[in-house]
């Protein structure tokens, strides 16, 4: 029997880890704020000094780097899940020539591919849009499916197939023209992935990696049969027939790229791990992205290696202040860096696979770190130096934040509208702080006191005192615009206010006080995710420095402490 107090009849727990991201809109819309604000919650910032945020550490300039194609223009369109952008590239110089992003209708991309008539299409992963524009640059839909549509890819006549890859494990045919169902061709290939990137062969099949089995087959599409190509691989991410027809391989687990040849495997190219996909032009150059860094790297046939765009921190989400460095959550790794801004370490994932899990969220938590994921569902006691995962609360609804508080771990869970701690050493004991929540977000505690945010109330609420739930929240902040990250220091909060990028600090009169403006964070792509998608974390050093990370801007801003 669980210990369990202020058990709350919260809505069934809606899946945001890999079995399945579905997520009822009703959890986002039409809750009402429970308390009034504070007084003074609604007072105006006040006028004080110009106060410095400067910026010490700089990440890439794709929001991680994902999908490949070259245009018949001759570009590198490169797609990018969060950022929800395609940006076209130079592929000689690397300079961004456009970027198709939300008012163009493209929405959380994961992968591109051009048709032989000019028209091109992109799957949205979180959405299971498969959307693009015909020759004649209209908007199509081709199909809508379920959330998890990853790769994509044209046959020579035009024939166009997606499969499934996290959130699903199909492999469809659908028309480009959108008038016909997508036609099931398999729904044997996972758990977890159908097929990732995939590539039309000169042999007329369709062959597509399986990423939790280290083997890539090969599909006749018309009779749906498929035959084993090649195995033996780390985590296989895409495959390419280059402009010679012959078959590679990125394997994401290493970071090689590996010919294959009739069973012959030859590394032509290596790369840090976490690739994301890769492409030939058709001088048979290699351009790879990384999903994990963010970077677009291109090898010529001499073997010289070119960065076209710079790699580092690509979602730069919760922060946190640990034995003397800044750590950055930034979704597949987490990032150190030293108080100047120079890079400490940086320790990646490959996505369900390493052993670290993905982190969209970072805490400190003694010697170790707590790291929340909603993409993998779950909450980790991270050890660092050791390199090893202590603890584990896996199955949880869309967490968006854990903390440490009376002994327990305690998690901001979006889907069942409810702040609630777990024992890391006795499963039985779970004990709700908050319930009915609309988005509870970003937790905070200081002494015996646990504080909460909540991005739809606009408020920070107090949850807990002395180690035990109050009867009632009681808030302490209103008047916020989609608070996230907060911090509580000398009995002020100090607040990022997402929507708006305004970092404010609120005294105990609810006088406020302007500390600086970054970009707004991004937007969830659907009701299938927390309204947070990337937390906008704050953090602060012995010295009272604060540190926030730009998610948006992928860099890591101080504030100088006496400002």
């Amino acid at each position: 029997m669980k210990t369990s107090t202020l058990m709350p009849n919260y809505p069934p727990i809606y899946r945001y880890g890999l079995p399945g991201i579905f997520l009822a809109a009703s959890l986002l819309v039409g809750c009402q704020p429970g308390h009034e604000a504070t007084p003074g919650a609604d007072t105006a910032p006040s006028t004080s000094p110009a106060i410095s945020l400067e910026v010490i550490a700089t990440g890439s300039n794709i929001a991680g780097a994902n999908g490949l194609a070259i245009g018949p223009d001759g570009l590198l369109y490169v797609a990018s899940v969060l950022g929800s952008t395609i940006t076209v590239l130079d592929p000689d110089s690397g300079d961004v020539v456009r970027t198709w992003g939300l008012e163009d209708g493209v929405i959380g991309p994961d992968d591109l591919a051009f048709g032989p008539d000019g028209s091109w299409f992109w799957t949205s992963i979180m959405t299971g849009e498969v959307g693009g524009f015909d020759a004649d640059g209209n908007k199509v839909i081709a199909a809508q499916l379920t959330p998890g549509v990853n790769p994509i890819t044209f046959s020579d006549d035009g024939r166009l197939f997606v499969a499934q890859c996290f959130f699903g494990a199909d492999l469809y045919e659908v028309d480009p023209k959108g008038i016909n169902e997508a036609r099931l061709i398999s729904d044997q290939l996972g758990p977890g992935c159908g097929l990732n990137g995939m590539d039309w062969g000169p042999d007329g099949r369709l062959y597509g990696p399986r990423w939790f089995n280290g083997e890539v087959i090969s599909f006749n599409v018309d009779d749906n049969t498929y035959r084993l190509e090649a195995t033996g691989f780390s985590t296989p991410a895409a495959v390419k027939f280059s402009a010679t027809g012959e078959l590679h391989v990125l394997d994401t687990g290493t970071g090689a790229v590996i010919k294959v040849d009739d069973g012959k495997m030859t590394e032509v190219a290596m790369f840090s791990p976490g690739l994301d996909n890769f492409v030939f032009d058709s001088d048979g150059r290699l351009f790879v992205s990384s999903f994990a860094d963010g970077f677009v790297s291109r090898r010529d046939n001499n073997g010289t290696v070119t960065e076209l765009q710079p790699g580092g921190m690509s979602h730069s989400g919760g922060v946190t202040f640990h034995q003397g460095e800044i750590i950055t959550a930034d979704l597949h790794a987490i990032r150190g860096y030293h108080l100047d801004g120079s890079e400490s370490f940086v320790q990646r994932n490959v996505l369900r696979v390493g052993i670290m899990g993905s982190a969209l969220n970072i805490a400190s938590d003694g010697d170790n770190l707590l790291l929340t994921s909603w993409v993998d569902g779950d909450v980790r006691v991270w050890d660092q130096t050791n390199q090893r995962r202590v603890w584990q609360k896996a199955a949880l609804a869309g967490p968006v934040a854990a903390v440490r508080y009376a002994g327990l771990v305690v998690v901001a869970e979006h889907g069942t509208r409810r702040v609630v701690g777990f024992s890391d050493s006795d499963d039985s004991v779970e004990i709700v702080f908050a319930a009915e929540l609309p988005a509870p977000t970003g937790l905070f505690a200081v002494g015996e006191t646990l504080y909460v945010s909540d991005r739809v109330l606009g408020q920070i609420l107090k949850v807990a005192a002395a180690g035990k739930p109050l009867a009632l929240p009681e808030v302490v902040v209103g008047g916020l615009t989609t608070p996230e990250g907060f911090i509580v220091r000398d009995g002020n909060f100090i607040v990022v206010e997402a929507d708006t990028g305004a970092i404010t600090e609120i005294d105990a009169t609810g006088n406020r006080r302007h500390l600086g403006t970054i970009t707004p964070g991004s937007q969830a792509a659907s009701p299938a995710e927390p309204p947070s998608q990337v937390f906008n974390g704050i953090a602060q050093d012995n010295d009272g420095n604060l540190y926030v990370a730009g998610e948006t801007e992928r860099k890591l801003f101080r504030i100088k402490a006496n400002q």
